[in-house]
């Protein structure tokens, strides 16, 4: 009996031995509903080079996803592991203490990422980093090869070309632009998405370092354009066509470009399979003008502070930070990963990338969503009356360097 029993110990030490230290279940909250089933796939490639993690993936809709999230960490309920936004959208939940600092003692992954990505999501007070970045956007033009082909048209390579080429298609019975502005964000999209190349960079930088604001003329010129653009060439009724139509249109055929993200390219193509996409970057006014895209950063993974399971946690934001996670990003969901090393397969995002090496950051969500009025919110209202003629862009500047300057030093001269 003694002997049975000094054998059935020796069993359970030896399972107990064999059994992973580390034995957690994470919870992972994400605003990404539509990319569940790829996130599955990537959570089942950790699981299992971590046995005893498991990692249990949460949606929430995306509008009220900001919201949800704040509420459950102030509450204590939140999860161990969450996507989060950038820039301003960071800092709300950053600043309240929420999310554990990251540096590369815990994820030495991070000294490999690009300045800017880390700066999208850092505390501007002291540049700590809280999140690991997952992706980038950029805004471009989009357009159809068919349609393009079928009128003998290239991509523009001057304002004046962009113009020509909306003509042609519109002599041709094509819708030139599929965009409309009902649904409120798509305003700004419109905007930095068009009217990047011809605000330029000296723009950018001069705004940057306190010496222009929004009154200067090549900004108020550009909303000019950009204005003139839309009412030409847009679909009739426009102002009243929302985000979900507009995809349709340009998804089916209808229209020869759409202004957006480089985030559309997967749905289009879930769309219509067989819609074959090229992109170009909004030139400016002449050839030499440096053609610009609006490019920003678009979230980041973070843990929760105050975790109950803070080293599983650490380890899945590492995974999260390697390059085995970003090549199966890029490849799966078609986004540009921002981890190093990443190359993709898919000739339109590696067109999108070599895009992103001439770009000013997209503007109003990269340096003006810190305070209130965000400088999104006013761009967006105040777009919208130009398009509707209730207003100019010279009042469009003032009203901008007006509004931010209740929170943006720079401009509280």
């Amino acid at each position: 009996m003694k002997t049975k029993l000094i054998r059935i110990g020796a069993a359970l030490c030896a399972v107990l031995v064999a059994a992973p230290a580390l034995a957690q279940d994470l919870t992972f909250w994400s605003w990404r509903q539509e990319d569940r089933a790829a996130y599955e796939t990537f959570i089942d490639t950790f699981e299992a080079a971590n046995p005893g993690i498991t990692v249990k993936f949460e949606t929430f809709e995306a509008a009220n996803y900001n919201t949800i999230l704040s509420t459950a960490l102030a509450g204590g309920t939140g999860p161990d592991v969450m996507m989060v936004r950038a820039y301003g959208g960071l800092e709300n939940v950053a600043a309240a203490g929420y999310l554990e600092p990251l540096s590369t003692e815990t994820v030495p992954a991070l000294a490999e990422f690009a300045e800017p990505a880390l700066a999208a999501e850092s505390m501007r007070s002291d540049g700590v980093v809280y999140a690991v970045p997952f992706a980038s956007q950029t805004q471009l033009v989009i357009y159809n090869k068919a349609i393009f082909d079928a009128n003998g048209l290239a991509e523009p390579q001057t304002w004046d070309e962009l113009v020509a080429a909306s003509q042609t298609l519109k002599d041709a019975g094509v819708i030139p632009f599929a965009n409309g502005t009902a649904t409120a964000w798509q305003n700004e999209t419109v905007t930095f998405g068009l009217g990047s190349s011809l605000m330029g960079k000296a723009f950018y930088d001069e705004l940057m370092a306190g010496t222009a604001d929004f009154t200067d003329p090549r900004f108020t010129g550009a909303l000019g354009e950009v204005a003139a653009v839309a009412a030409e060439y847009f679909p009739d009724g426009f102002i009243g066509l929302d985000y979900p139509s507009a995809q349709q249109l340009f998804a089916s055929g209808m229209a020869g470009m759409f202004i957006g993200g480089s985030y559309e390219v997967a749905n289009f193509k879930a769309q219509n399979p067989d819609i074959e996409l090229g992109v170009f970057a909004a030139p400016g006014k002449t050839a030499e003008d440096d053609k610009l895209v609006g490019l920003y950063f678009d979230g980041g993974y973070a843990a929760n502070a105050a975790g109950a399971n803070k080293e599983a946690s650490i380890k899945f934001l590492n995974y999260l930070a390697s390059q085995e996670f970003g090549q199966a990003f890029a490849n799966t969901l078609s986004n540009i990963s921002t981890i190093p090393g990443v190359t993709f397969d898919n000739p339109l995002l590696a067109e999108v990338n070599e895009l992103n090496q001439s770009s000013i950051p997209y503007l109003m969500l990269a340096h003006f969503r810190y305070g209130e009025p965000s400088g999104s919110v006013l761009i967006q209202g105040e777009m919208q009356k130009l398009f509707a003629g209730e207003t100019t862009p010279e009042a469009i500047g003032e009203a901008l360097t007006t509004g931010l300057a209740a929170w943006y030093e720079p401009f509280q001269k």
